[in-house]
Formats: C-alpha cells, structure tokens, sequence
C-alpha cells in the first residue's frame, strides 16, 4: 500500500526515477550518484566555437595597427599549426565562428569601404579553417558582430562615441550590410547571422557627454531598448533586397544573461511582435559573475524562455564567455550556460591572444593560445580543457539530460542525435580532492567508453587531454574516480 501511495505522490510531482534504486546512494555513500540519459534531448546542440580578434580598439590604425591575434607575427607554418589545432580532426573541431566587424571600413561619411585594411589576419584563420572544416566532412555557422561605427557616424565624432547620430541610421545598416556581403560574396564564407552589438548595453562606459574615459575600452556604442527593436525590424527587408535574405539578424551581445532580462532587452522584443517574428538568433557574451555588484551575471534561461514562448524553435548562442583562469571552473561555467541558460551554442571571448596589443592589459586574459612578440606562441591550459567539451559536443547532436549529486560535480551528456558523432558525456570536479562519480548511463548502444582526461591543479600531474582507456558500463553505470580541478570525456564505442 505504501509503495503504491508513493507512485500515485511521485505521478502527481511529475518526478520520474530513472532506476529502481534513485533513494540509495551509490557504492554505500562512498561515491557521488549522477546520470547521463542519452534517450532524453534536451534541445538541438548547434556546437562550440572560436573567435579571432583582430582590431579592437585603437583610435588611430594608422598610428596603432592593431593585431590583436598575433598572427601577423607568426610564420606560415606556425600559422597552419595553430588552424590545425582548432579546426582539424584531432584538434578542437569547432563548427562555430565570430568574426567582429571593426570601426574602420570607411573613413568619411558616405566614403567607399575598406573591409580588408583591418581585417587580414582573421579573414585568414577563417578561410583556412573552413577549407580544413570542409576537408574533414563538415562545415561552419559564422556570426558576425558589429564592433561599433565609424566615429563619424556617432553624435561625439569620435571612435567609440556613445550615440548614433540619427543622420546615419540607415548608412550603419549598410555598413553592416556591405561587409556581410564582402564576406560571402569575395570570400565565400558561410555567414549565417548578422549580430548588432557588443555589450551595447553598458551605459556606464561613457562620461556625461558621451566619450569613453579609459583607453582599454573595445569599440563600441550605446544600444537602447529601443534602438535594439528598430534594427531587428529594419535589417531583415534590406538584407532581402541586398540579396542576401538567408541572414538572420540577432539583437546584439550583451555582457551577460542577467542584464539581458533584468535591463529590459528582452521585454522590449518580446512586447514588439514585428522584432519577435525577425528575430532569428538569441545571442549573449554570457559572461558570469557570481557576486553581487557592477558585474554580477548570474546563468538564468529567463530570456530564452520569455522568448521562446512566442517562438519556440528559436537557437540562443553565447557568442563571448570568459577563459575565466583555464581550469575546471571554466567548463563548470559552460555547464550553467548549457543546463541553466539552455543554449545551443557556445564562442568564447578570443581564443588566440598577443598580450602588448590590448591597451592597458586585457581584462579576460585567459585564451587557448598566446602569441609573443619573438614571433613564437604556446598552447595554453585553457585549450586542452575546452577540447575535452568541443569534441564531446559536435554541431546537429543533441543536449542530453544530467544530473549529479554534488554542486562540485557536473556532467555534460552529448546525444549523438542522427549524427555520425559517439555519444558522449563530460565529468567535471571542481573541489580540491578526488571524488569518486557512479554514472548512470542510458539509452546509449555504447557500453564501452573511451576517456580522455585534462587536470591541472596544484599538487597534481598535469594531464593534457590525455588517453585513459576504455571503460565498460556494468548494469548500465560506470565507476570513475575523478581527480581534483580535472574534467574527463567520455566517447562511446
């Protein structure tokens, strides 16, 4: 009777069990009980991606070539090398690309553009990575953001002015427009989004009268709600007419997913029906910040779910995220982007990083390759680490359901979803001592897993997506003991 009490209760809740011994912790509580459940997608996985930034700021290119990826430092060799490593078969085969449209494609007020001044070296990693992309059987999904306008296109006159000046709404739409079409017309890139902004929310970067008071400032411009609105609404109609209707426009690149909502943004879509039906990607740099304050960004789904309830089919990217310190932190932040956002795809902030070119010292240091001035570079920790998620999470599978019984855990499931990928699933421990994790595997044909492994914490080896092995699921689990500050990959066989 009781156990029949029970299942009516568990049937009212909506809980569902996924085995017959969910309240008995595993290996008698010696053990942390997790489950990754393959037959359960969650939404489409779209993949990780890259981003090469080139020019970013400087105020005078002429003065100041800005070369922020270093490649123009790097032999042609070392360059293919680093391609290599982030689209080749055994690098991170990333599917997703963000290319920033910079300041300085046109010089004078209805002035020719220039789209290949400032831009050599990352029209180079894309071009070579997509030829590498294609090799292998696959292909890419680029975005590309506006950086900020020409100076003179602000009511200040200058690079990185706060307010557009409303003589030139229309000429920043063909700004933006113009070099899409350079990209997929000259350059035969797969562009696939057009993004408004970058962290155009942040009113706080400009004094009074509107100019920026630190010199390590990126280009950028003040985007209110409504102006957000208007270029969702605007774009989509002359993109048509520009022939090249099959770009979809996002609203732009806030800091993070708190200010999207909690600052209005997505209200202000959400309440213009026109802006919800041309919108066709959520996007968000999806930054986190834990502590309350001037940078708090908190991982929350409000706006895909707000969103989402007049478009459900809608895809949300985070397009910039931080390296935070290279470490097992970093994937755990991914897992809130994944589970608590609910995303589909994930960019972080640039990946391939010379130091002396970012004014007074970047404020997100960490990348998964540095560039230094002798013309030589290293490979980071924090590409080893993101190549434990890239790989696992390759575009067209599918999130699968997780869950782990410790906050110091977390587990990532890939479904391979119709794809020819393995089903795999990532294991994270975050604390500063080894955790045992009893995984519940189902609906996978893989009872076998080969794992790959990365940790770099203080007193332990250094592992570098090193090869464990095999392990074999017994009663559909598998028994791992997961060192501290490590994160280890799963692929069925």
């Amino acid at each position: 009777m009781k156990s029949n009490y029970f299942l009516l209760i568990s049937i009212f809740l909506g809980i569902k069990f996924h085995s017959t011994n969910s309240f008995s912790q595993s290996l008698d509580f010696s053990a942390v009980k997790a489950g990754v459940f393959f037959d359960e997608p969650l939404r489409e996985w779209d993949g990780f991606g890259f981003n090469y930034v080139e020019t970013a700021h400087t105020y005078n290119y002429d003065e100041f070539k800005q070369e922020y990826g270093g490649f123009s430092l790097l032999s042609e060799a070392q360059k293919q090398e680093i391609v290599h490593d982030v689209f080749g078969e055994d690098g991170l085969k990333a599917g997703l690309v963000k290319m920033f449209l910079d300041a300085n494609h046109q010089t004078e007020p209805y002035g020719p553009y220039n789209h290949e001044r400032t831009t050599e070296n990352m029209r180079y990693f894309v071009r070579e990575g997509l030829k590498l992309t294609r090799k292998r059987g696959d292909d890419l999904q680029i975005i590309t953001t506006l950086y900020g306008p020409p100076g003179f296109m602000t009511r200040q006159k200058e690079y990185r002015g706060r307010d557009l000046d409303p003589r030139f709404k229309e000429e920043l739409a063909k700004y933006m427009i113009d070099w899409v079409r350079f990209l997929k017309e000259k350059e035969k890139f797969p562009v696939r989004y057009l993004s408004l902004h970058n962290e155009g929310e942040d009113w706080y970067r400009w004094n009074q009268e509107g100019f920026t008071t630190w010199a390590g400032d990126d280009y950028n411009l003040f985007w209110p709600h409504e102006q957000v609105v208007e270029y969702i609404n605007m774009l989509p109609p002359m993109l048509k007419a520009a022939g090249l209707g099959d770009v979809g426009v996002t609203p732009g690149e806030t800091s993070n997913w708190y200010r999207f909502y909690a600052w209005g943004y997505a209200r202000a879509i959400y309440d213009d029906p026109s802006a919800v039906d041309n919108l066709e990607l959520i996007t968000t740099h999806g930054f986190y910040g834990g502590n309350y304050g001037r940078w708090f960004g908190e991982h929350n789904s409000l706006t895909n779910d707000l969103l989402r309830s007049k478009r459900p089919e809608l895809h949300s990217w985070v397009t910039s995220t931080s390296w935070s310190e290279m470490d097992a932190n970093n994937i755990k932040e991914m897992h809130g982007n994944i589970y608590t956002s609910k995303v589909n795809g994930i960019i972080p902030w640039a990946g391939i990083q010379r130091p002396p070119h970012w004014v007074k010292g970047d404020p997100n240091p960490g990348s998964a390759f540095t560039v230094h001035e002798d013309g030589t570079y290293e490979v980071r920790q924090g590409y080893y680490f993101y190549k434990q998620i890239t790989r696992a999470g390759q575009p067209g599978m599918a999130v699968a359901s997780t869950y782990a019984m410790d906050s110091e855990i977390a587990v990532i499931g890939f479904a391979k979803n119709n794809t020819k990928n393995s089903d795999a699933f990532v294991v994270t421990n975050i604390s500063d001592r080894e955790k045992t994790v009893a995984v519940e595997v189902r609906g996978s044909n893989s009872i076998y897993f080969e794992a790959y492994r990365t940790v770099d914490a203080e007193g332990q080896p250094a592992d570098r997506y090193k090869s464990l092995g095999e392990f074999s699921l017994k009663e559909n689990q598998l028994i791992y003991a997961a060192p501290p500050g490590s994160v280890t990959t799963f692929f069925g066989k």
